[in-house]
């Protein structure tokens, strides 16, 4: 394989799958240190990863329309890379390629194309050996010659993100635990009340408990109906931290407790302990690839409910339909994975 110089890497969203694709574009630049990296990004995403060290970060805001067609065009203009990994099949993600020329258009195998993907690529990497998101990124760097190993993670923070984590956080508490309840689609959601037994159980155990999110008002509302049903305080934070903020808090949280959302990976990233709450998406496709173990997993005995198939027999990326399937997860359940990483991480 020829030296490389100039690889573009594009994944415009979410919040989980950039984090999980900044360990592979960590391993693509141990072994290539000479190659220099430009990533289309999407608006929100570049605002977590800003001063990813060695990344030339493009935002492409979809919210622009055709404006941001045009202006990655003017962006890129004159500039041809030896390599680009199109590691996103929706069609947005496609057409925002035609904006990049490169020699080798590297992208999914046929089993994971949709969207016309194929169309856009000259290349593609191996088919799954393993489920997970971030395995997938991987090889994309195996792709570059990048030799399998265990994905680790380089996310600076600053030291005022820093010091508000600190100054947020209550050093008399005997841990630290950050929720952040509201996934995308409410739907994936947990009962309010459920989250709150959860806090007041982790308070009787002597925990600082915080609430965080975005400023939707569905997070919001999420966070004061939590909170109302509480009979332990706990510090709000929804709607009051960046996303650099909360990446600090929960880097210097002891553990962090969440539906099938960004911050989920967020806490992968950061070495942080992560309890994932799963119904409707396969834990072994979009969990915390590091706390696979801490994961409480409905999907499983769903998928077996309404497919009549484990969820290794399903299609890979299948989601299950339901608005209360997360029901069925227990707050006896998630108290006792949480007994058991106090114990298992000596809390």
């Amino acid at each position: 394989m020829s030296q490389l110089t100039s690889i573009c890497l594009l994944r415009l969203s979410a919040i989980g799958d950039t984090c999980n694709a900044v360990a592979a574009v960590q391993a693509i630049q141990r072994q290539h240190p000479q190659a220099a990296i430009t990533w289309v990004i999407g608006k929100a995403e570049a605002a977590l990863l800003e001063n990813l060290p060695g990344i030339e970060f493009i935002v492409f805001n979809k919210k622009e329309g055709l404006a941001a067609y045009r202006k990655l065009r003017r962006q890129l203009a004159g500039r041809t890379f030896d390599a680009l990994l199109l590691m996103q099949v929706a069609l947005r993600a496609n057409l925002a390629s035609l904006c990049i020329s490169a020699r080798r258009r590297i992208g999914y195998d046929k089993g994971r194309s949709k969207e016309l993907h194929s169309l856009f690529i000259n290349e593609r990497i191996s088919p799954a050996t393993a489920p997970h998101v971030l395995d997938t990124f991987l090889q994309f760097a195996a792709a570059l010659g990048v030799p399998t190993a265990a994905p680790r993670w380089n996310i600076p923070v600053e030291a005022p993100d820093k010091r508000w984590a600190e100054d947020t956080l209550t050093s008399s508490a005997r841990g630290q635990l950050v929720i952040v309840p509201a996934a995308s689609a409410r739907e994936r959601n947990w009962q309010p009340q459920r989250y709150a037994e959860v806090a007041d159980y982790a308070a009787q155990q002597g925990f600082a408990v915080y609430l965080c999110g975005g400023p939707t008002e569905l997070e919001l509302e999420l966070a004061r109906q939590i909170t109302a049903h509480c009979k332990h305080p706990l510090t709000n934070l929804v709607g009051k931290s960046t996303l650099k903020q909360l990446f600090a808090l929960i880097r210097a949280a002891d553990l962090v407790i969440a539906p099938d959302t960004g911050p989920v990976h967020m806490a992968v990233a950061a070495g942080t302990p992560v309890i994932g709450l799963y119904a409707h998406s396969n834990p072994a496709r979009t969990g915390p690839y590091s706390w696979q173990s801490y994961v409480v997993d409905a999907y499983s005995g769903l998928a077996e409910q309404q497919y009549g198939k484990h969820p290794d027999q399903l299609p890979w990326g299948q989601r299950l339909k339901g608005e209360t399937l997360m029901d069925s997860i227990t707050t006896e359940q998630v108290c006792a994975t949480f007994d058991r990483v106090v114990m298992e991480q000596e809390l």
